[in-house]
């Protein structure tokens, strides 16, 4: 069993109220999603593992288990071409949970015109694969957002 931590600082929403349908409809997978608190702040790793996909607004982590967590910053957020995100490791890096991964400013990312909302998306995974999501609720990076067996 994997626990998925919260790479932010925030309130927990579900999936289905993320604006974006990609996200909403679970086609990239199941998971939740966080409205972060409007503060410059680092987004963390939310499991030990490898970073095999890193971009200035999302990365994913795989583990050992092979199960691989997408953390989105924001919605439509690569029309920013990494204005305002600065990566803090590399791809192919082996990371811990609540190394930071990526800086950014969520009150930035909404000046601009774009949603801070964050998916935390367990690729490839099935929603009964999950268990405790977390759908309303304040978290900090570090807690925990649900478990994937």
């Amino acid at each position: 069993m994997t626990i998925v931590t919260s790479p932010l600082a925030g309130r927990t929403i579900g999936l289905t109220a993320v604006p974006d349908p990609v996200f909403s409809g679970a086609m990239v997978g199941p998971g939740t999603a966080i409205d972060p608190v409007r503060e410059a702040s680092a987004a963390v790793a939310p499991i030990d593992g490898v970073v095999v996909s890193l971009h200035p607004h999302a990365f994913v982590v795989v583990d050992d288990e092979g199960h691989g967590v997408l953390t989105h910053l924001g919605i439509d957020t690569v029309q920013l071409n990494g204005e305002g995100f600065e990566l803090l490791v590399n791809k192919g890096d082996t990371v811990q949970r609540g190394q930071a991964v990526v800086r950014w400013d969520p009150a930035a990312v909404e000046a601009a015109g774009k949603s801070p909302i964050c998916p935390i998306v367990a690729l490839e995974a099935t929603a009964e694969s999950l268990s405790d999501v977390s759908v309303d609720g304040e978290v900090k990076a570090g807690d925990a957002l649900f478990s994937w067996h």
